[in-house]
């Protein structure tokens, strides 16, 4: 792919919150955007449009929408943000219908999302991406923006195009050669602060005043780093500056996990503290922070589920 010079066709599996905003940023600056998501959602995005609240503007954009995964077929472009359990299964339900060319550009959670998504579309374009943005639905067709929104993406022929319409419409983007890194040291943050988010069902900002909180937050911290170094990942940065910089940057947000788990759903959590417990135990490492708080969220997840 070429640099744009035209309407890029969009398509966003998983029209939620992640997949709203990059959707909707993109629709903003005129590319054909089709949203694929729930029905809920759908049919106020059919009558009204993607309503956009963020910290720079209120705005109802117009898109296109569709429940089913047929609705990819002849994007130039899929934004792929299901959640990491269903990585898989959508990524076989778009199979048939992906457009020869198109890049598959993974908003997920994780660390292995991209990977597992090759595993079921051979051939395919497939980019892992780090996404740093704040957002929630705050009722059907609403995308709500707490903060952020940059990405980081992984090299492939599309991914520069790519980055300069993603720039050109108000997301910063980063083309880099240790996605890998990028995104453990994303994993970090969310393991630091996501299942605590859940557990107590609060915000950042609060979060970190609470009494033992940071002491936690560090051990997990401590472990993760251990875990990635075992695996011999190079972290990008300073680990411990971004994690304090969620709480400033991100202060009114709740984590994906407290969000999923206040609507009854299942949450990730397998795939960020869960995934450094399993790497852990394969490498030798101990994690028993990152042990405590998956087994937890596990728990309030099965108590929210009965």
């Amino acid at each position: 792919m070429n640099a744009p010079t035209h309407p890029l066709q969009v398509a966003v599996l998983g029209a939620g919150a992640v997949g709203c905003y990059y959707g909707g940023m993109l629709a903003r600056a005129g590319h054909r955007v089709t949203l694929v998501g729930r029905q809920q959602h759908v049919q106020v995005f059919d009558a009204q449009g993607l309503r956009m609240q963020t910290q720079t503007f209120d705005e109802t954009v117009k898109v296109a929408a569709s429940t089913e995964a047929s609705a990819v077929a002849g994007a130039d472009l899929v934004l792929f943000a299901v959640k990491s359990p269903d990585t898989e299964h959508a990524g076989a339900q778009m199979r048939e219908h992906l457009q020869p060319g198109a890049l598959v550009l993974c908003l997920q959670n994780g660390v292995d999302n991209a990977d597992r998504l090759r595993a079921v579309l051979p051939g395919a374009a497939v980019a892992a991406a780090v996404v740093y943005v704040a957002t929630e639905m705050a009722g059907p067709g609403h995308l709500r923006h707490h903060g952020r929104g940059e990405l980081v993406i992984e090299p492939s022929p599309a991914s520069h195009a790519v980055a300069q319409a993603l720039g050109a419409a108000g997301v910063p983007t980063e083309v880099s050669d240790n996605v890998r890194g990028a995104l453990w040291a994303k994993l970090i943050l969310n393991c630091a602060y996501n299942a605590l988010s859940a557990v107590g069902r609060i915000a950042y900002g609060e979060l970190v005043q609470r009494p033992g909180v940071q002491d936690i937050m560090c051990d997990v911290v401590a472990e993760c780093r251990a875990v990635a170094a075992a695996d011999g990942v190079t972290l990008p940065g300073d680990v411990d500056a971004a994690v304090r910089r969620i709480a400033e940057t991100m202060p009114t947000q709740y984590s994906s996990t407290a969000q999923d788990l206040m609507r009854g759903k299942p949450s990730e959590i397998d795939h960020l503290n869960g995934y450094v417990l399993r790497r852990g135990q394969a490498l030798g490492v101990p994690t028993p922070a990152n042990r405590v708080l998956w087994a937890v969220v596990k728990l309030v997840e099965s108590g929210a589920a009965r």
